[in-house]
């Protein structure tokens, strides 16, 4: 049995859930934790200055509890698999060639080291602050978003991530989100199928 972790992270509403879950349902035996899922109670995230919640931080999130997920698919895959109502798919006539994909999705995937080292391929979905404005803006969010909070807190925030992710993280493929989503789809899933066939071929 083999493994793959791949990372698809990038800006809030910027493709990346769409994406992943698009390549989940082209690759077989794959599935996908998303970080999104690991938010903190709003009663424990921190309030900065300008009373605005400080939800784009590592600490607004479990991700002690997302590692530990983590690190369960890549003891038992296929038990993983099953626990999602999901049914392992035998494309190989030996197991051990088997290759069983994590997508993991999240908007800080990268700044967060121990799961950043996990990830055999990387990708980042980026759009213009217009776009990402609008589509945030169009958005419903429980809490849902103050007056000025993506101005003064979430475009901020995403830029010193990124500035993070290019000092501490290697190999991001970068992508336009403005691309068409067919498009972007398949050149992914391309890369990462040349992958598990790589593995299914390697001893």
């Amino acid at each position: 049995m083999k493994t793959l972790v791949v990372g698809v992270g990038g800006m809030t509403n910027g493709g990346k859930s769409t994406l992943s879950r698009s390549l989940r349902q082209q690759i077989p035996n794959s599935c996908i934790i998303a970080q999104d899922s690991y938010f903190k109670d709003d009663s424990v995230v921190p309030v900065d200055s300008n009373g605005f919640k400080q939800y784009d931080t590592l600490d607004a999130l479990h991700m002690n509890t997302m590692m530990s997920d983590v690190d369960s698919w890549r003891r038992d895959p296929e038990s993983f698999l099953r626990q999602q109502g999901l049914n392992p798919e035998h494309t190989t006539p030996s197991v051990d060639e088997e290759v069983f994909v994590l997508i993991v999705e999240g908007f800080l995937i990268f700044n967060y080291r121990p799961l950043n080292e996990l990830f055999d391929k990387r990708y980042f979905m980026e759009i213009p602050y217009d776009v990402c404005k609008k589509r945030r803006s169009s958005r419903v969010y429980t809490p849902p978003d103050p007056p000025g909070y993506f101005d003064g807190h979430v475009w901020p925030m995403y830029r010193k991530n990124r500035q993070e992710i290019e000092s501490m993280a290697s190999g991001i493929v970068f992508l336009d989100g403005l691309k068409p989503k067919e498009e972007l789809l398949a050149a992914v899933c391309k890369d990462v199928c040349q992958e598990t066939e790589r593995l299914k071929e390697k001893d």
